[in-house]
């Protein structure tokens, strides 16, 4: 089942099946009014890019593939440094830089829900470079 973004509307859907076959950098697939699911999938040697978001909380779960995680407080001061696998979360809060880049051999699997949301509802990205080409985010 390959769901779509319905906006507010109740939902309910496989999600770790969604995840793990998602081909996308980026596949909005729920934009309620404060918070979104985003699924996302990183080549082996990319990253999501060092980022901030200052109002909005992410939560980030692995369902494949190995990552390292990198955040803090400031872009040059990344203090907190752990790997993560399949199973792992990620709590990022609202005004921390943080990265997250694949160190394995496989596709980085994860989904990110933002509190409140940060894409535009619907958005797809194949690839890093199409986000950030989009200047909609």
């Amino acid at each position: 089942m390959k769901t779509a973004d319905v906006g507010p509307a109740p939902h309910a859907f496989d999600l770790e099946s969604e995840t793990i076959n998602n081909p996308n950098y980026r596949s909005v697939r729920w934009s309620g009014n404060y918070l979104q699911l985003t699924l996302m999938s990183i080549p082996p040697g990319s990253d999501i890019g060092l980022e901030m978001h200052a109002d909005t909380d992410q939560f980030l779960r692995l369902d494949g593939g190995r990552g390292r995680i990198q955040m803090g407080p400031q872009k040059d001061e990344l203090t907190f440094d752990q790997e993560v696998t399949d199973g792992w979360c990620v709590l990022v809060p609202a005004g921390t830089w943080h990265n997250i880049s694949n160190i394995g051999q496989s596709p980085m699997q994860l989904y990110t829900i933002y509190a409140p949301a940060h894409h535009k509802p619907g958005t797809t990205h194949a690839t890093a470079d199409a986000a950030g080409e989009d200047t909609g985010h």
